[in-house]
């Protein structure tokens, strides 16, 4: 009787922007107050805008009630240190998206939409480019969500702390998109029993969370298998007493050069349209090792400019990244004296620089990627 024709117009309506980030949201405030862990919001005006609140709304952090909620009932003035704070990592967050993310995403976009024609090279270089765009893409965005947030006086939840720099697929999901990760944990994994209970179970338990969590990206055999292989890799770690941080300096060097290839190939899974293209990109990329002349000419066609800036691009990103393991990079921008202030004004203009010459080169898609999810 009653019908609706689906085209993208509708699809857009019906399935807004962002709405399991909000939905998530949502459910853990209606989980927390059934268990007596908070009580239920009696002001309309301040549940609505804890639901709402716009800088995170349509892709994280996802904030938990006891972090927002009070916030956004307390009195606001403003502060200045707050704001620059807040100023500086939406300048971060720019950079990472505009210079970094849409920039590699050319090579990305031409290989995977035309993977017969593609050498191992530029098979290797769409892999690792992947995962560059995807880490600075939503930590992008996450970081201009919270500088925005700072301006407002409003300190959400950090969502990305250095994940590449992990030395083991454990500690990787406790640097990668930090509230999603813990909701799983504390809304999936707890409840079916954690690691409180027999080792297989214990095991069950991970692996479900994470072919739910792979589920959760999108209606996909690529994404299921893509959870999988971090909730395997992780129950491997369990099995084998494998710790994060233990180990001399060339040990460490090795398990961080594991896990950070073990991400790389797992991320071709969640990129690959379907499961047949994902095989073929591993098998090309790295099972034609002894096809010297594949390594050395690539048929993507990008100027040599264009990599260079990729390249410096995503190195600063990972110099950065690095430093963020001992220092609060922006914290430290904000206290430096006047002599260390000049080298970071310095910095800032040449990251404007670089978005401004990303914006000439002409960047792939300017979408936020989980903006579909």
């Amino acid at each position: 009787m009653f019908s609706v024709q689906l085209h993208p117009v509708t699809l857009s309506l019906l399935l807004p922007v962002g709405i399991s980030f909000y939905t998530f949201q949502t459910l853990s405030y209606v989980i927390d107050v059934y268990r007596g862990k908070i009580k239920a919001e009696r002001d309309f005006v301040a549940y609505a805008a804890f639901i709402s609140f716009f800088p995170q709304l349509v892709a994280g952090p996802i904030e938990r009630t006891d972090n927002l909620l009070p916030q956004i009932h307390s009195v606001k003035r403003f502060d200045c240190g707050l704001a620059m704070y807040g100023a500086r990592q939406m300048l971060w967050g720019f950079f990472k998206k505009i210079a970094v993310a849409d920039v590699v995403s050319v090579y990305v976009d031409r290989a995977y939409s035309g993977l017969r024609g593609c050498t191992p090279l530029d098979l290797c270089i769409a892999i690792f480019f992947f995962t560059i765009q995807i880490y600075c893409d939503f930590s992008g965005y996450s970081d201009i969500a919270i500088g925005v947030a700072k301006l407002f006086g409003i300190n959400l939840t950090k969502n990305f702390s250095s994940p590449y720099f992990a030395l083991s697929v454990r500690e990787f999901w406790s640097r990668w998109h930090i509230s999603l990760s813990t909701w799983f944990r504390d809304y999936v994994y707890i409840p079916l029993g954690g690691s409180r209970c027999s080792k297989i179970r214990g095991y069950c338990n991970l692996m479900a969370t994470f072919l739910v969590s792979g589920l959760w990206h999108g209606a996909n055999w690529t994404f299921v298998f893509w959870g999988g292989m971090h909730g395997a890799a992780q129950a491997l770690e369990r099995l084998t007493g494998q710790k994060d941080k233990s180990g001399k300096a060339a040990a460490k060097a090795i398990r961080w050069l594991i896990v950070f290839a073990f991400c790389n190939v797992a991320w071709v899974f969640f990129r690959a349209e379907s499961f047949g293209d994902a095989i073929y990109i591993i098998k090309n990329a790295f099972g034609g090792i002894a096809d010297i002349n594949g390594y050395l000419h690539s048929n993507i066609g990008i100027s040599r400019e264009r990599a260079l800036f990729s390249l410096a691009a995503v190195a600063i990103v990972w110099v950065y990244d690095f430093l963020s393991l001992k220092i609060d990079l922006i914290q430290y921008a904000n206290q430096a004296n006047r002599a260390k202030r000049a080298v970071v004004i310095v910095c800032e203009y040449a990251l404007v620089a670089m978005i401004g010459l990303a914006v000439l080169y002409g960047a792939g898609s300017d979408q936020f990627v989980y903006f579909q999810f």
